[in-house]
């Protein structure tokens, strides 16, 4: 079958342990359909169903991620924009940090609007809507005659940007099989690379056109993602998960049939869902507010809290968009003084970065969500010190400068290969379906103030205690996010959504869980024998 019980199996390798680390929840999740095995041998019909179903899901994930290549445009086309901006529009370093920084601020409005929107809508349409936010606030700063009317668009932008940052990895978990949900989830990564690679290229492409019309080329390419993103409105369904809270059932059932492989497993995975969202069980009790609970968690929506929220801030508080956006003054302090040889260097950055996010792709599945994110701290650990120490004693040399971009694309080749992209799946995963949009919402304010914070602050920074102290900084603080990873990120390959919530449970809230799991599956067992 397509999903894979492995909660039974240890984490989906069938080494039978367990949670690795201690937490043994056997039976009780052993999935029905791995039960009856005669009945569901592969046949090359089951095969191309598979096919099918499989090339199906992943046509909607690369859909729903565009709006990420929207920020990732965003991001990386500011590095080089910025330089023309400057000195048409005459800015001081202070409304540069501004510009730059206020982007990942003023989404919080989008990300804290996205969950209660998404659950009022549905997540498609917050999708589209995020999108058309971005358009407009792009389209605002391509015509700007000034920097109040071009910091109007960008605040615009980042409201959408706020949206699409939220919606479109919880979508992509909500329609995606178990079994692949991990490399599914992790396509707005992707596409966030994907993004800045386009952004970096588009800044040399248009460098040499007069500097009060290159910038603006190169901010209005941005607004083309937006219009393959209203046409994939027409071909991506609506999120069955969302589809069952509004009780809209047969159009869930329509949905998982065509992202699941047999009945039998849409059937099961409908009961997952209803049970998850408190419509199914007959014991199931009346909820708290979610804000409620988030605000006032017990120990299990805490311990997901602090795991998902602060998965999210590491992730930008290590210094990875003061790399991409300011990787021109990076390369400029380490001996590089022409513009174009800057932009250059950039372009190998986000190429770096993009090739990279591909491995994680295919290994996140594989080798597991914690292996890599050690793999992934430890390595940007590395990378940030070493890049310390050649901008302090190597500088303006060509020995200073060649190590300085193999230290910045070895920083983002370990970032893409690990805590990028598993950020936004653990943040989209591990939260219970009553809670996943504004939990992750949540995460995403993390992420958006910390990247913010960084943004706003990186030149001021860098030149109270030099470029090379500031990523002495970023080194220690991704040296804590290894401890981090070790005490308070579980591993949630292979698992279910609604597995995965049991992680993290304690003793008693999971034996209360598994009971109420069994009278779930004795219905199903009953109402398959009889029919």
């Amino acid at each position: 079958m397509g999903l894979v019980g492995v909660l039974a199996s240890g984490n989906g390798n069938g080494n039978g342990n367990g949670r690795g680390d201690g937490i043994g929840i056997k039976s009780a999740y052993t999935r029905i359909d791995s039960q009856i095995s005669n009945e569901d041998c592969v046949t090359p019909c089951h095969l191309q169903a598979n096919a099918a179903t499989s090339k199906y899901v992943i046509v909607c994930a690369v859909f729903a991620s565009l709006n990420s290549v929207l920020l990732g445009y965003d991001v990386g086309v500011m590095s080089g924009a910025i330089l023309f901006i400057q000195e048409d529009l005459k800015i001081t370093e202070v409304q540069e940090e501004v510009l730059i920084g206020c982007l990942s601020i003023i989404s919080l409005l989008g990300s804290l609007a996205g969950g209660r929107t998404s659950d009022a809508i549905g997540r498609k349409w917050t999708i589209a809507l995020a999108a058309f936010v971005f358009q407009t606030g792009a389209a605002v700063m391509v015509l700007a005659p000034s920097f109040p009317v071009l910091m109007a668009g960008r605040l615009l932008a980042g409201v959408g940007i706020g949206f699409g940052v939220m919606i479109t990895p919880v979508y992509i978990a909500e329609i995606s099989p178990a079994v692949a949900r991990g490399s599914l989830t992790s396509f707005p990564e992707i596409s966030i690379n994907l993004g800045i690679l386009l952004g970096y290229v588009s800044n040399y492409a248009f460098s040499g056109l007069p500097k009060h019309i290159n910038w603006r080329i190169m901010l209005g390419v941005g607004i083309v993602p937006s219009v393959f993103i209203g046409l994939a409105l027409f071909f991506i369904p609506e999120s069955p998960r969302w589809l069952v809270m509004q009780n809209r059932i047969e159009e869930a059932r329509s949905v998982l049939l065509k992202t699941n492989v047999s009945e039998r497993e849409v059937e099961d995975r409908l009961v997952e869902i209803k049970e998850a969202a408190g419509i199914a069980s007959a014991t199931s009790h009346e909820q708290k507010a979610v804000w409620q609970e988030l605000f006032c968690p017990s120990p299990s929506v805490r311990r997901m809290l602090i795991a998902g929220c602060g998965i999210q801030c590491f992730q930008q508080i290590t210094g990875i968009d003061a790399t991409v956006y300011y990787s021109p003054t990076i390369f400029k302090d380490a001996g590089i003084k022409d513009n174009a040889r800057l932009l250059a260097a950039t372009v190998a950055v986000g190429f770096t970065k993009t090739m990279f996010i591909l491995v994680a792709i295919f290994l996140i599945d594989r080798v597991g969500r914690k292996p890599l994110l050690y793999v992934s701290t430890i390595g940007m650990t590395t990378c940030l010190f070493g890049l310390g120490l050649t901008l302090s004693f190597l500088g303006n040399g060509p020995l200073g400068i060649k190590l300085a971009i193999l230290f910045v694309c070895g920083n983002v080749a370990f970032f893409s290969v690990g805590i990028g992209p598993i950020c936004w799946v653990l943040s989209s995963e591990i939260f219970p379906l009553r809670l996943r949009a504004q939990a992750s919402a949540l995460g995403a304010v993390g992420s958006r103030v910390s990247s913010g914070a960084i943004g706003m602050s990186f030149l001021s920074v860098s030149r109270a205690i030099t470029v090379a102290g500031t990523f002495f900084v970023f080194s220690g603080i991704s040296a804590l996010s290894i401890a981090f990873v070790y005490m308070c990120v579980p591993e949630t390959k292979g698992k279910t959504l609604e597995e995965i919530e049991m992680l993290f449970k304690n003793k008693k809230e999971r034996q209360g869980g598994e009971l109420e799991l069994r009278d779930v599956e004795h219905l199903v067992l009953k109402e398959s024998s009889s029919s």
